[in-house]
C-alpha cells in the first residue's frame, strides 16, 4: 500500500537515517508514527476498583478500566472523565495521574496508557454500548480476563498496591 506526502502529496520511500522511516523524495518530509495515547480513570468505591467489560473487539468480553483514545486538541485527563462518561453513565473529576504504561499488544497500534485517579461526581452506574459489565471488585476476586493496552499492568499494579491511592475515591452525597 503506498503512502503519500502530507505536504506535497508525492509518493514516499522508504529510507533509512537511523531507522527505516517513509520520506519524500520531492520536498523531504519525514513521517513519524507516533504512539497512541489513552487516558484511564481509576475509580474506587469502599475499596473496590470499578471495571468494565468490553463490548466489542480488541479485547472483546475482557475487563480493563474505563478508557479510551486522547484526542489530538484534548487534555489526558479530559479524556479518562470523558471516557469514564461514555463507559459507565458516570460523571467523575479526575485527579492526580497515578501511573503510565507503555503497551505494545494492541492490534491498533503502540501506544501508552495514562491512568488517573478519579473521583464520582454524579451519575449512576451503567452500560452503555461499549460494555458489556460493570461492577466493582475487590483485590481478591478480580474478573478475567484482562484486556491489554496497559490495563492489565494497571490493575495488577493497583491490586498489589503499586499504585498509590490518596485516601476514599468516592464522594459521598
Amino acid at each position: 500500500m503506498a503512502h503519500h506526502c502530507l505536504q506535497c502529496g508525492a509518493e514516499l520511500q522508504t529510507t533509512w537515517n537511523e531507522r527505516e522511516r517513509e520520506a519524500c523524495p520531492q520536498c523531504g518530509w519525514v513521517y513519524y508514527p507516533q504512539l497512541k495515547l489513552s487516558a484511564a480513570g481509576l475509580i474506587l468505591k469502599n475499596d473496590r476498583l470499578l471495571l468494565v467489560r468490553r463490548a466489542f473487539e480488541p479485547w472483546k468480553d475482557c475487563w480493563y478500566l474505563p478508557a479510551g483514545y486522547v484526542e489530538a486538541d484534548e487534555d489526558p485527563s479530559e479524556a479518562a472523565q470523558r471516557e469514564v462518561l461514555e463507559e459507565t453513565g458516570l460523571v467523575v473529576r479526575a485527579g492526580r495521574l497515578l501511573g503510565g504504561y507503555y503497551f505494545d499488544d494492541d492490534p491498533r497500534g503502540n501506544g501508552f496508557l495514562l491512568v488517573y485517579e478519579c473521583r464520582i461526581r454524579d451519575g449512576e452506574l451503567s452500560l452503555t454500548p461499549e460494555t458489556r459489565e460493570a461492577g466493582f471488585f475487590t483485590r481478591e476476586q478480580l474478573p478475567r480476563p484482562m484486556a491489554g493496552a496497559g490495563h492489565a499492568s494497571a490493575i495488577l499494579d493497583w491490586q498489589t498496591g503499586r499504585l498509590e491511592i490518596s485516601g476514599a475515591t468516592i464522594d459521598e452525597p
